[in-house]
């Protein structure tokens, strides 16, 4: 006999990707933080974003064995969007390609959170990075939104940055939040998107684990969830399959408890 965890439902498997913060009160990852965590959770992280600038602020030889730990358990990595933008910013952009490969890193995020892009050259840097074989996830939404989000724009900016070569897209935990609190209709339409498998939707940390519950109920233990920090890693996994009061132990729901 043998006693099994309880499993996922519905279909797929939902990707979570980490935001790796550095030392941090929210999990500490330096080198032998990570290795830890990758012991304990590694089997249910998919991404880890390198937080912001830290790409440049950490110093780069831990920063290439924190890397290679991610690789050895099979967890891409990629640079946060707002490297990206001051690079943009600092019209230095393909200086990125170099730094990154440098470090190990092979996956970057395009945003667009404090920058404007034009369609063309978004889709032109995409583009760009693909051919020097990275893998590019791309950023959807404003840090500050003034309005909710239109699944219809969004819907075409997906579509037309997979064409470009991104491999998926995130959506801006901002934007999330100001739909949730002015039209959380829009939620359950998003759900119901051809392309919602495309997407990876942030998450708040610091809402943990309500927020985080709440959206697995909303869209399925299978959703895409991403922002997540590394010591929510190993619990965001239990709150997919039903374990856990956030989720009020669903586990138990679709079977008979024993007496």
């Amino acid at each position: 006999m043998t006693l099994d965890l309880p499993r996922r439902t519905g279909s797929g498997r939902g990707l979570t990707a980490v935001i790796d913060f550095g030392p941090d009160s929210a999990g500490w990852t330096g080198i032998r933080g990570v290795e830890d965590l990758l012991a304990v959770a590694g089997g249910y992280i998919d991404f880890a974003k390198i937080y912001a600038m830290n790409a440049l602020l950490v110093p780069g030889k831990p920063l290439s064995r924190i890397v290679a730990a991610y690789a050895e358990a099979n967890v891409a990595t990629f640079s946060g969007g707002i490297l990206f933008e001051w690079a943009h910013r600092q019209g230095e952009v393909e200086a990125l390609a170099p730094l990154l490969k440098g470090l190990g890193i092979r996956g970057l995020e395009i945003s667009e959170n404090y920058i404007r892009l034009d369609p063309a050259d978004r889709d032109r840097w995409i583009g760009w990075f693909r051919d020097r074989d990275f893998d590019v996830i791309y950023e959807f939404g404003r840090k500050t939104p003034d309005e909710p989000l239109d699944l219809d724009r969004l819907g075409g900016i997906v579509s037309a940055v997979r064409a470009a070569g991104a491999h998926h897209v995130i959506v801006e935990q901002s934007e999330i939040d100001l739909v949730a609190r002015s039209d959380a209709g829009i939620l359950d339409r998003l759900a119901r998107a051809p392309w919602f498998d495309d997407i990876l939707i942030e998450a708040d940390p610091l809402c943990f684990p309500a927020q985080h519950a709440d959206l697995i109920r909303r869209f399925g233990a299978n959703v895409s969830l991403a922002n997540i920090a590394p010591g929510q890693a190993l619990r965001l996994e239990g709150l997919r399959r039903g374990i856990g009061r956030g989720v009020d132990y669903a586990m138990f729901a679709e079977e008979d408890v024993p007496a």
